[in-house]
């Protein structure tokens, strides 16, 4: 009997991949002073339909879609290096990231051809913005435990529940939304569907969710009798669980989930100038080798998914210790700046942004499935539950 173990192969990314590096660097030192943007802390979810509509311009939204959608047929090691860029350089990237990210993928994997025609070449120009429906009020990351049910009418269903979280709905266009279209008796895991549903249907609500930074990310998306075509069907009545899993992994192992406040690492050398002390530069020298430990990670995990491997537990631990990573860096960096800035106005500065990524911070918990849940995931993987 063969015994369950993580491999994270080593891997580097082809020349092809690193020469496409530099495009991407200067196409955004032109593009992105150009952009004005109400966020002052840069992130992937920061929005710019102008910086998306340019992305889509270069072919780099959908690059490894086909081409017949709009798409670049390059490999998924391309689009890995343009999200470090985006990722490094705080693009804001927000409008056209879920839906390149996964939303498309699971359109072209089991959507029909309609909804592929109708739908991707929008996404690939930079112009369709997507959120996703999961979660819901006092289920957590019990994705099985969904209560938002469609029943089956004539020419489709009707809808009625309610999602939390749903980053972006207020400006988005679509959600693809998990639903309960059949009873739950029995094994949980049946009966769920996934439904494409057009934000501005009647009998859609959306109310905003606040978070602690007062930012107005998240939604509250409340279904009451919502009609929705039964072309908007993804895949087979009764697929949901197969499908939304498979979805997740595109969401896991992405360098967002170790990068995202990448600013507090660039914030703090800045701060710290060219000849830190001994003692703050082994600290932000051990924060670079975790970022570089858990990048190599990411990487061989892109390496297997490009060899056609689906290594879902190597990816739920690169989120796992990617959370851990992105809520330990703004509490040691301003630990390091409070001792070894090199000014106070440096040091007001770096702590405005400091406390903002603390603010942020609780959120990284629940952003891809909860701590709890990928290590279960890891646990069951390796045959430990």
């Amino acid at each position: 009997m063969s015994i369950p173990k993580l491999e994270f192969p080593p891997f580097h990314l082809p020349p092809e991949a690193e020469a496409l590096r530099s495009e991407v660097r200067a196409f955004l030192g032109e593009t992105l002073p150009k952009l004005k943007t109400e966020d002052r802390f840069p992130s992937w979810n920061t929005r710019s339909s102008e910086f998306s509509k340019a992305m889509g311009k270069k072919g780099w939204i959908g690059i490894t879609w086909p081409k017949r959608y709009g798409g670049s047929e390059r490999s998924f090691l391309d689009r890995y290096v343009i999200t470090e860029e985006l990722l490094g350089n705080g693009a804001p990237a927000g409008a056209h990231w879920v839906a390149d990210r996964q939303s498309g993928p699971l359109l072209l994997r089991f959507g029909s051809e309609e909804q592929r025609e109708a739908i991707l070449p929008r996404i690939t120009a930079g112009e369709c913005y997507f959120s996703i429906g999961m979660s819901e009020p006092d289920s957590g990351s019990d994705l099985a435990s969904v209560r938002t049910r469609a029943e089956p009418v004539p020419g489709g269903f009707r809808v009625n529940g309610t999602k939390v979280w749903t980053s972006g709905a207020h400006h988005n266009h679509y959600c693809i939304t998990l639903v309960r279209t059949s009873g739950q008796h029995g094994d949980r895991h049946k009966g769920l569907s996934q439904l494409l549903v057009d934000l501005k249907t009647p009998g859609i609500t959306i109310r905003p969710i606040i978070n602690l930074a007062g930012r107005h990310d998240w939604n509250e998306v409340t279904f009451s009798d919502a009609f929705i075509p039964e072309s908007c069907l993804i895949g087979n009545e009764g697929d949901g669980w197969l499908q939304v899993t498979s979805e997740l992994a595109f969401e896991r192992s992405g360098p967002e989930r170790f990068m995202q406040n990448f600013y507090i690492l660039r914030e703090l050398v800045r701060v710290l100038g060219r000849q830190p002390a001994r003692r703050a530069s082994a600290i932000l020298g051990r924060l670079i080798a975790r970022l570089w430990s858990l990048r190599q990670m990411s990487v061989a995990v892109a390496g297997m998914m490009q060899g056609g491997k689906s290594p879902g537990i190597e990816a739920a631990l690169v989120k796992d210790l990617g959370t851990i990573y992105q809520q330990d860096l703004p509490e040691i960096a301003r630990a390091i700046a409070e001792s070894d800035a090199t000014t106070e106005e440096d040091m007001a500065d770096f702590l405005d942004v400091a406390q903002y990524a603390t603010m942020i911070a609780p959120s990284y918990t629940i952003q891809g499935g909860t701590t709890q849940v990928l290590r279960g995931i890891v646990a069951r993987g390796l045959g430990l539950r």
